[in-house]
């Protein structure tokens, strides 16, 4: 499972700001009549950049989604911004890892078999190359009974904080890497009514700016992957953050450049190029919360 690696999909229309969703339409995008695009940034919460630049993503850019970590120091914050942003569609992005070297997180309840030695969640589920044992959740004691636990109150907390969450996703990967922990979550999704049937709409994962590095580069692939778009509704997801004192104090061995990574997520998002590229190529913008409309209808 990759660090960009996700689980969860759906959607909630913005054309740079929200506007009204035509469900007819869109659901003729399945049917060769429209292009749709999910643009969603994942891991408000996590800092204050990170906070920032997510809301600054939908307010000045092409995001429509974001993704919020309920057990993360700047959770509160991200609250309020987002209720401020009644318009940006959230979901409640499930924490069991803290990857992380210069920042970490615990869980919401009492749960030691999620935990290292400190209290903290560990790096991983999967044990990366390189690392030593005792940094991988799937390799420890858990217990599903803990992971429930800890899922529901990480729900629970966004609900009761931030009442236009729409769904459901996972950080990760926490989400399908064992049997019981994927069947948990297909029912924790449906009890909480945070579920939401991509397969229905045939949702693709959209190849952005690929492995481009800088700003120009990055711009240039996202604009070309842009005029590639075949009729249907497609999905991309990053993580929106800023070049700052702070982000730059926060990495991990072999991802110690995230400030200027994310800084860059950023400047795609809210690109004048970008946005104008999106209204000539006729592309809407959409999100969670539609989808969710139109499978009820």
């Amino acid at each position: 499972m990759t660090f960009r690696g996700i689980l969860f999909l759906g959607l909630s229309l913005l054309v740079f700001n929200v506007g009204n969703v035509d469900h007819a339409c869109v659901r003729g995008a399945v049917q060769d009549k429209g292009v749709y695009l999910i643009v969603r940034g994942d891991d408000i919460g996590s800092s204050h950049a990170a906070n920032v630049a997510c809301i600054r993503s939908y307010t000045e850019g092409i995001m429509t989604s974001v993704e919020i970590m309920a057990p993360c120091g700047w959770f509160p914050e991200a609250v309020k911004m987002l209720n401020e942003n009644p318009g940006l569609d959230v979901g409640v992005h499930v924490v069991l890892t803290s990857e992380w070297e210069g920042i970490k997180w615990r869980p919401l309840t009492h749960a030691p078999s999620l935990t290292d030695a400190d209290g903290y969640f560990y790096p991983t589920i999967w044990r990366r190359k390189g690392m030593p044992s005792g940094t991988a959740l799937r390799e420890a004691n858990w217990k599903i009974e803990e992971i429930e636990k800890e899922m529901r109150a990480q729900i629970e907390l966004a609900l009761r904080k931030i009442p236009h969450v729409s769904h459901l996703t996972c950080h990760m990967g926490c989400s399908g890497w064992d049997p019981k922990v994927k069947e948990l979550w297909t029912k924790l999704a449906k009890e909480y009514n945070l579920d939401i049937s991509t397969s229905e709409y045939k949702v693709q994962r959209f190849p952005g700016f690929g492995g481009a590095k800088t700003k120009e580069e990055r711009i240039k692939k996202f604009i070309e992957s842009l005029e590639r778009l075949k009729p249907g509704i497609h999905l991309f997801v990053e993580h929106p953050g800023l070049d700052t004192a702070e982000m730059r104090a926060i990495g991990h061995k072999g991802y110690y450049g995230v400030a200027k990574d994310r800084d860059g997520v950023t400047e795609v998002f809210v690109s004048a190029e970008i946005k104008s590229a999106v209204k000539k190529l006729g592309i809407k913008l959409i999100s969670y919360a539609d989808l969710k409309k139109m499978s009820k209808q």
